[in-house]
């Protein structure tokens, strides 16, 4: 039984939290004190944290304000659970090139049930050392360990060495030297223990069991009692590794008995077959990959992505024929491969009594074919964000990844008429423009009063008269992640004499004590 760790990894926020702090352009800083952070009954806790935030003072599930306190420069990014799990989802997958049974130890582990494997790699202590060399390839410190059963190897893999591997017969002994906490208990039981004066397994080997089964319970009504973990480390109970089942994999391979110059005509037997087995398991794709091997040893590869979850062989057809324009097919292709490629749940849809089909199913089509045709970067759909600020609250996602389960209500909203324009969200009644520049703009303002409407202006050299306006509307600075100095913007909707309308706001007000007196800048214009 060989059990290894995954050591946590920082990643960049996406979405940012609202207590997320203001990182520099190129990102966190390695070397200075950082946290991983997430939501706790009373402000954000810590997640995780590097050496330099550890030496300051940090730990998992203290506050960040009191951390804060004492380490002002302390750089604070938001822990992506999710994606993490899908991490380790695959890396789940991924090691079973060192045997057929893996599976999750918790939110940062692996167990790996390597009975009768590790021979193939030239025993334990070889297996050890390529599976923490193949994971520092990927970027990833991890603590690995091999012991008869599965608690003794997650003792091991946390309290031991770096790599360490513990036989039977030296199992009782190595796993009374370890502390109580290698037990895999709850808090409140390790508390219990310490109070007891049982702070290492050993300790816990000697009190006889009945003692232990009366002040803990017996086994059939607590599974996490100190017995039971101990019965386990030891191999007194058994503990089955419990492997999740691979993915489906859905993919056609034809085999041809003579090569072919034009494959085309051949893929519609192919693309049935494989959409067929994809409606028997209830699964659309979002990614086609043909595989054409050439009668010289040479494959062509093509992929197509859509944009929600399909198995229309017609739509697919049609988003591999562009692909076949310039496609060199040597001496003829003799094999064509069809895999599916990131499926997802997709049920039965009723048709329409009129023969149609629905606005999601139209324009997911339509992004399929302009990106196939474009190119997968070519298309966008706006990606509003939580904020108040107009620029942090637009942005644009690839269309290809922000239709994988339709449009949602903030990005419905986006794309409606006389909404966000630039993708962001507003209250109720507030309208934007429908340009946002990508940067406001400096320009010179003459108004009557210092705190008043603008009258005149001067954006890229040319004069405005303003004829009519509306506002101010104040939008405060978002204090969870502003710097300090920050000042607030009054935002004022003008028409100038031509008759174009512009956005326009004053960056803070006379006498704020925040700086000298307020910029004024153009942030956006409407149609």
């Amino acid at each position: 039984m060989a059990r290894w760790e995954r050591a946590q990894a920082t990643r960049p926020p996406t979405p940012p939290a609202p207590w997320e702090a203001e990182d520099a352009p190129d990102g966190p800083d390695p070397d200075a004190p950082l946290v991983l952070a997430q939501d706790g009954p009373h402000g954000p806790v810590i997640h995780a944290a590097n050496a330099a935030a550890q030496a300051n003072g940090a730990a998992r599930g203290m506050r960040v304000v009191d951390l804060r306190a004492i380490c002002p420069e302390l750089q604070v990014v938001p822990a992506d659970l999710a994606g993490d799990a899908k991490a380790l989802h695959r890396l789940i997958l991924w090691s079973r090139r060192w045997c057929p049974w893996s599976a999750g130890d918790g939110a940062d582990g692996l167990v790996l049930d390597t009975t009768g494997s590790d021979h193939l790699w030239g025993g334990e202590a070889a297996m050890l050392a390529n599976i923490a060399a193949r994971l520092s390839g990927l970027g990833q410190v991890a603590r690995v360990a091999a012991a008869p059963t599965h608690g003794a190897a997650w003792a091991l893999a946390r309290h031991g060495d770096r790599e360490e591997i513990c036989g039977a017969r030296a199992l009782r002994v190595r796993m009374a030297m370890l502390p109580v906490s290698a037990l895999r208990l709850d808090g409140a039981t390790l508390t219990t223990l310490h109070r007891l004066g049982l702070k290492r397994v050993g300790d816990l080997m000697l009190v006889p069991r009945a003692t232990l089964e009366r002040r803990f319970g017996r086994d059939g009504r607590a599974l996490m009692t100190p017995l039971r973990r101990l019965d386990q480390m030891l191999g007194d109970a058994p503990e089955p590794v419990v492997s999740p089942a691979p993915p489906l994999r859905f993919r056609i391979v034809r085999r041809l008995v003579e090569p072919v110059m034009d494959p085309q005509p051949l893929l519609d037997e192919p693309l049935g077959m494989l959409c067929d087995a994809l409606a028997e398991a209830g699964q659309g794709l979002r990614g086609l990959r043909l595989e054409l091997y050439r009668t010289d040893g040479i494959a062509v590869r093509f992929e197509i992505g859509c944009a929600q979850a399909n198995r229309d062989p017609a739509h697919l057809r049609r988003l591999l024929a562009r692909h076949f324009e310039s496609l060199d097919a040597g001496f003829g292709f003799d094999t064509l491969s069809l895999e599916g490629l990131r499926p997802e749940r997709l049920a039965a849809a009723q048709v329409r009594l009129d023969g149609g089909i629905d606005s999601d199913v139209a324009l997911a089509t339509l992004v399929d074919r302009l990106t196939a045709r474009l190119g997968p970067g070519a298309v966008e759909l706006p990606d509003p964000g939580e904020s108040h600020l107009p620029e942090r609250a637009e942005g644009w996602r690839p269309a290809l990844d922000g239709l994988g389960g339709g449009l949602d209500g903030r990005r419905a909203d986006a794309l409606a008429p006389g909404g966000l324009g630039g993708g962001g969200l507003v209250a109720p009644g507030r309208e934007r423009p429908v340009r946002l520049l990508r940067a406001p703009e400096r320009i010179e303002v003459l108004y009557a009063v210092p705190e008043g409407p603008p009258v005149r202006f001067r954006w890229r050299r040319k004069p405005y008269l303003i004829r009519r306006h509306q506002g101010p509307e104040r939008i405060a600075p978002e204090w969870w992640r502003a710097k300090p100095g920050t000042r607030l913007r009054d935002y004022y909707k003008v028409e100038v004499e031509e008759g174009a309308r512009y956005w326009l706001y004053r960056e803070g007000i006379a006498g704020d004590g925040r700086g000298g007196e307020p910029d004024w800048f153009l942030h956006g214009l409407f149609a």
